[in-house]
């Protein structure tokens, strides 16, 4: 018997993963794309990355126009770690209709429910039901 999480995982869509932009691609064309060369956008990253840490050392979130909020949280154990929440523009930005240019795992499936995939699980896997 085949778990529901199982059938929903195999049938969801997914976003193949590409290659991740690492930061001296990121640097480069961020130089492109403004008057900065690239030591400079690198040195303001870099910049950028510890005034998060030294704000939130001391307890306060920072918010990034365009970006998110990094905000300070702490564990069970006593260590620290960031929690981020994305702007809402790049939420906007990455929906606009028609632009994503990758590929999507199980497309067809867009918009089904739940219950949709499952009964395709059970239709393409006789031997292997999902148990409710």
């Amino acid at each position: 018997m085949a778990s529901r999480i199982k059938a929903i995982g195999a049938y969801r869509p997914r976003i193949e993963q590409g290659n991740t932009v690492q930061k001296a691609e990121l640097v480069r064309g961020l130089a492109r794309a403004t008057s900065l060369n690239e030591g400079a956008v690198d040195q303001v990253i870099k910049e950028l990355r510890d005034q998060i840490i030294e704000y939130n050392r001391a307890g306060r979130g920072v918010k990034v126009e365009g970006l998110g909020t990094y905000t300070p949280n702490i564990g069970l154990d006593g260590s620290f770690d960031l929690q981020y929440r994305a702007d809402t523009a790049l939420n906007n930005g990455l929906n606009v209709p028609n632009t994503f240019s990758g590929t999507i795992i199980n497309r067809e499936n867009i918009g089904k429910t739940g219950d949709q995939l499952v009964e395709k699980w059970n239709s393409d896997h006789p031997d292997d039901l999902v148990s409710d």
